[in-house]
C-alpha cells in the first residue's frame, strides 16, 4: 500500500549509517548508476567490497545517513566535509556538501528524501558546519529548496575532470 506524500511514515528511522550496512550502502548506490546509466562495468559483486573499504577510509570526510524501515535500507545520503581555511574571527572553520542522496524507487515521491536532507542538515548543524551545498539532479532541486537550499549567484562550477560521470562507471 503506497502512502499519500502527506501521511506520516512512522515505520521509517534516519540515522548515521552504521558499520554492517555499508554493503547496503553500496548496492544503494550501484542501483542508482544503473537507473540512471544502465548496467555499470563493475559488477556489484565486485563493487561491493571496494565501496566498503572506501567508505571505511574516508568515515572522516564522508559520512553517510541512511533511512532504514524494518533493518532494510532504502535511502542514502552522504555530507562531505570539508576543512575551510581560517578566518581571523572563526579558525575552525567546515563547510559541508550534500552527496548520493537516493531513496530506492518503490518508496519514492512520499517525502521520503524531504526527511534524508533534513536529517542532513540536522547532523551538519551538530557538526557546526557553516554551510552545506548540494548539486542536485533535475528532478529534486524543489525538494532542496523546501527545505531550505537556494540558488546562489556566488556559487560557481567549474567541470575539470577527464570525462563526464557516466562515462566512469
Amino acid at each position: 500500500m503506497l502512502l499519500r506524500q502527506d501521511e506520516a511514515v512512522d515505520d521509517v528511522v534516519c540515522r548515521p549509517a552504521q558499520y554492517r550496512e555499508l554493503a547496503a550502502v553500496a548496492e544503494l548506490r550501484w542501483r542508482w548508476v544503473q537507473e540512471l546509466y544502465g548496467t555499470p562495468d563493475t559488477m556489484l559483486d565486485e563493487f561491493v567490497p571496494r565501496f566498503v573499504a572506501w567508505a571505511r577510509e574516508a568515515g572522516s570526510s564522508h559520512r553517510c545517513m541512511v533511512m532504514v524501515r524494518d533493518d532494510v535500507v532504502i535511502g542514502m545520503a552522504w555530507l562531505a566535509i570539508t576543512q575551510r581555511v581560517p578566518h581571523p574571527r572563526r579558525f575552525e572553520r567546515i563547510s559541508g556538501d550534500v552527496q548520493c542522496t537516493y531513496v530506492v524507487p518503490e518508496e519514492r515521491d512520499r517525502g521520503l528524501g524531504g526527511e534524508l536532507i533534513e536529517a542532513v542538515l540536522a547532523w551538519a548543524r551538530d557538526l557546526g558546519l557553516e554551510r552545506v551545498t548540494v548539486h542536485s539532479s533535475d528532478r529534486a532541486v524543489s525538494a532542496y529548496c523546501r527545505h531550505g537550499f537556494e540558488a546562489s549567484p556566488r556559487l560557481l562550477q567549474a567541470e575539470v575532470g577527464q570525462g563526464r560521470a557516466e562515462s566512469v562507471f
